[in-house]
């Protein structure tokens, strides 16, 4: 551990706060879940109980090459793209990679008009989820008060 402490260490393209535990703090990467964040401080050989300020830039630098090139460190099925359709690769996306990615493949289901792609078309719940009550825009539906009188009389 170094005695210089940062407030703010920059890993790739994300502010992550000096004074959180390293384990967690690279959760805060889009792309990098906890998991997977403890599976990229073994491999790098760092302690994810460390604080983030107190990192030096080696650490920094091996964290960041193995996150970039997770797809060779860690096993297919830890990865967030297996089988990507344009590639046919196993691949890990981060950042602004992923969201773009997530929105051109919902683009491509509601072209082809599967029931996934009308549901997410229309606004509806996609993944089997009742929508009787739940998921409703605008006023409450189904409740009926009973007016200030009616409960006077029951008392």
């Amino acid at each position: 551990m170094s005695t210089s402490y940062r407030h703010i260490v920059r890993i790739l393209d994300t502010d992550l706060k000096g004074d959180e535990k390293v384990g967690y703090a690279l959760s805060k990467i889009r792309g990098i879940g906890v998991n997977t964040a403890f599976a990229v401080l073994r491999i790098c050989n760092i302690n994810p109980d460390n604080w983030v300020g107190y990192l030096q830039e080696g650490d920094v630098k091996r964290i960041e090459e193995t996150i970039l090139n997770l797809s060779s460190h860690l096993p297919p099925y830890l990865l967030n793209r297996r089988k990507d359709p344009a590639t046919g690769k196993n691949i890990h996306l981060l950042g602004s990679d992923l969201v773009l990615s997530m929105k051109m493949d919902i683009d491509l289901m509601k072209k082809i008009k599967c029931w996934k792609g009308i549901r997410h078309a229309l606004g509806l719940k996609v993944r089997g989820q009742c929508t009787r009550t739940t998921g409703r825009f605008g006023m409450t539906v189904g409740v009926i008060r009973k007016s200030a009188q009616q409960q006077q009389k029951k008392e």
